[in-house]
């Protein structure tokens, strides 16, 4: 199993919680994104920088996932096409994907663009905060632990 990590906006809260357990089960892990982000310094960690343009980092790591690797990204549609590889998602909040449930938050995902592209205002995402950055380390344990 690899980890793959959708670099571009990586949240610095969990960059800590992530470089710790890929050094504690020598988990290997892509880092993917348009520009230079650092989760630390590792053997397992390899960094891939891709050019800079919409879904690049995304192409890429579809292009690399295979069956029972580990993505972590808050894009829903990157999450849609890589669990259709029978992979797994985790995003910057801590909820799990498969594709039991990735359907859902693809189509609520769909409706609120919509929503936006009529012209309503609506509010983005919050930040992250030490909740999510718990609730985060709480279900990449729980996988991980499934696992190894």
């Amino acid at each position: 199993m690899n980890l793959y990590i959708d670099g571009d906006a990586f949240p610095n809260l969990l960059k800590p919680i992530v470089f710790r357990a890929i050094n504690k089960i020598k988990l290997p892990t892509i880092v993917i994104s348009n520009k230079r982000i650092n989760i630390g310094v590792s053997e397992y960690i390899n960094y891939n920088i891709v050019n800079s343009g919409p879904d690049e980092a995304d192409n890429q790591i579809v292009a690399m996932v295979k069956e029972g690797d580990l993505i972590i990204t808050s894009d829903i549609p990157l999450a849609d096409r890589v669990i259709s590889k029978n992979a797994y998602v985790i995003d910057h909040r801590g909820r799990f994907f498969d594709e039991d449930n990735i359907k859902q938050a693809l189509a609520i995902r769909n409706f609120m663009q919509e929503i936006r592209d009529g012209g309503e205002v609506t509010k983005g995402q919050s930040p992250i905060t030490q909740k999510d950055a718990h609730e985060f380390a709480n279900q990449l344990n729980l996988f991980l632990r499934k696992r190894f």
